[in-house]
């Protein structure tokens, strides 16, 4: 039975400290976490009598329990409370997934450094520019400066054993530092140094020096130097004009554009490290309905920049385009105390940077406008296949598909849909194991079975369950499922998708478990959204099953000899120069590696020759 929370004698016993407060429901689950720098004037805004907005009021009706943990500064409360949402994802609070690590170009401080793409902790020596949005834009720059800048960026363990140069030497992408007299030494640190002062931004620094190089090439009568230095000149100056270059070459900051629509919210976040534009990305936040702009810029600020062990720096300056009076006060400091230095955060820029919050701005409203009329098409063809299936509801579907190679490394996917478009958070992937080699039927009925034979969520039941396949594929997924009926709220469609003779899309067959089959007129919004999700769990199950079948490829046979761990096989490999000549070499030869005894010898040379 719901009881009345008693807001009044609550509020006598809360502290006026900073810290965090959690307000559960009747069953006990935290539906929303804050922080304030008064707990209890923050608390008491909750509780009056004429509470603003929709959402608030909603939320208080639900509240039968409220927590607070004081803490000594706003900092530690902001820490917190973004722990305990991205910990227990409360129903009244803003969320932003965005788990993943932020990708960094790294500089090696070895003799020779190498280039490459760098993600999660700064532990290896040497230095990180960006961060950038994603890995298309590392990459995308590593490739450009490989070809103005020949500075290494094969694997450390390929350039210590090389002999001669590679491929990348021939086309002019590497300087070969790998082997002796192609380039020195102090030629090749001017080389870092050069794309040193391009990832710093330094751009006309580089252009200024490499013209002085090629006039003093020129004078020395040393034509063919100068036509490389003038080359690299003509190569920065076109990346220049493609560039968005600040004026200020010492702008490091991040430009934070806003858009909601339809109860949709996209936030655009433009990256810009030392004066130049790495790129930006869009977010959408799981936002309840009638959340104030201030509370969803809030929230996203702090969830964004609070958790640095993602990989993620805190610029020096952060860009908005709403004043939010003292709530911007307090995350400018917090997250100054957070970066060790002082935060600014900017509210309506003018100049140069309003530019750059505008750019932002533009591209958040593009964002959400693609979204909302992706969710449109989305929402039609749910309606279309209602229709023509002729259901009530269609608020989940769910398709399995099966991959395997030879019957080898079988992988079974799960795709979720539900009326906003894909879920992947809840895609799924299935070892498959204890069956015959090729046995899809078996494949289908064991991935099913543990889908199914434990769900108790009746939210996470489908009202469709597609399976990727025939009749007999199809019978085999009804004997499993059906059993579990009884015990289910809801009873789910199901249906086989085969392909047709010519497996061109649009010809597909839908079967019912009844025998029935049919087809879709090629141009129907409800066919579309079948192969959608037909194509997804496709795509999901092969993934999975490149992945499982790499892993397998890339193990080392030596791994399964007992005695032989990481240093012992780093050290044969090593030594016998790969596994090939390692599986020639006789017992003899084998015991003379460092480590490795003649019993243990006798062994390797054993399983290497069972294998």
């Amino acid at each position: 039975m719901f009881t009345v929370f008693d807001a009044k004698n609550f509020l006598k016993t809360v502290s006026d400290k900073p810290g965090v407060y959690r307000m559960m429901d009747a069953s006990g689950e935290i539906i929303y976490v804050g922080k304030a720098k008064s707990l209890k004037k923050r608390l008491s805004s909750y509780f009056r009598t004429n509470v603003s907005g929709e959402k608030t009021r909603a939320l208080v009706k639900n509240i039968a329990n409220v927590e607070v943990t004081i803490t000594h500064s706003e900092t530690e409360a902001l820490i917190l409370e973004h722990n305990l949402i991205k910990q227990h994802l409360p129903k009244y609070n803003v969320l932003l997934r965005d788990d993943k690590s932020y990708p960094y170009i790294f500089l090696s401080a070895s003799k020779h450094p190498r280039l490459s793409i760098h993600r999660g902790a700064k532990k290896r020596k040497g230095e990180y520019f960006g961060p950038f949005p994603d890995a298309g834009a590392v990459r995308q720059s590593l490739y450009l400066l490989q070809k103005i800048f020949p500075v290494r960026q094969c694997e450390d363990s390929v350039y210590a054993n090389r002999t001669r140069p590679c491929l990348m030497y021939q086309i002019g992408r590497c300087a070969g530092p790998c082997v002796k007299d192609i380039i020195s030494d102090d030629d090749y640190a001017e080389l870092v140094n050069f794309t040193r002062l391009f990832l710093q931004g330094k751009d006309r620094q580089v252009i200024s020096t490499l013209v002085e190089k090629m006039e003093a090439a020129s004078q020395s009568l040393a034509f063919e130097k100068a036509a490389e230095y003038r080359d690299q000149i003509q190569a920065l100056r076109r990346v220049q004009e493609q560039q968005f270059v600040s004026q200020n070459s010492d702008d490091d900051l991040d430009a934070i554009g806003v858009s909601i629509e339809n109860g949709i919210a996209c936030i655009h976040v433009l990256f810009l490290r030392q004066g130049k534009v790495l790129g930006s990305r869009s977010y959408f936040p799981k936002m309840p309905a009638n959340t104030d702009i201030n509370e969803l810029i809030s929230t996203f600020i702090g969830q964004f920049y609070i958790n640095q062990a993602e990989g993620r720096t805190i610029p020096t300056s952060i860009l908005l385009g709403q004043d939010m009076g003292e709530e911007l006060e307090s995350l400018a400091k917090a997250l100054s105390e957070i970066a060790g230095r002082k935060v600014h955060i900017q509210s309506k820029p003018r100049g140069a940077r309003a530019r750059f919050l505008k750019l932002a701005q533009t591209n958040a409203s593009t964002a959400l406008t693609s979204k909302i009329n992706h969710k449109m098409t989305i929402h039609n063809r749910f309606n279309v296949l209602m229709e023509t299936l002729g259901l009530e509801s269609v608020k989940r579907m769910e398709c399995f598909d099966i991959s395997h190679t030879m019957g080898e490394q079988t992988v079974a996917s799960c795709v979720v849909f539900n009326q906003d478009g894909p879920v992947k958070q809840e895609y799924r992937r299935y070892n498959i194991t204890g069956i015959t080699g090729g046995d899809d039927y078996a494949a289908m009925a064991q991935v099913l079975e543990r889908r199914y034979a434990k769900q108790s969520d009746p939210e996470k039941i489908p009202d469709i369950i597609l399976i990727d396949g025939g009749k007999g594929q199809l019978n085999k997924a009804w004997d499993v499922v059906r059993p579990l009926l009884a015990e289910w709220p809801k009873h789910p469609l199901m249906l086989g998708v085969a392909k047709g003779t010519t497996r061109k899309p649009g010809l597909e067959t839908l079967i019912k478990v009844t025998g029935e089959e049919f087809s879709l007129p090629s141009d129907s919004p409800a066919l579309h959204l079948i192969q959608h999700i037909r194509d997804e769990s496709h795509n999901h199950a092969i993934s999975g099953h490149r992945a499982k079948r790499a892993k397998a490829r890339k193990s080392s046979v030596l791994q399964e000899i007992e005695g032989v761990g990481p240093k012992r096989r780093q050290a044969l490999l090593k030594y016998m120069g790969g596994i090939q000549e390692l599986k020639r070499a006789s017992v003899e030869e084998i015991a003379k590696v460092p480590g490795i005894s003649r019993v243990l010898a006798e062994k390797i040379h054993s399983s290497l020759q069972q294998q």
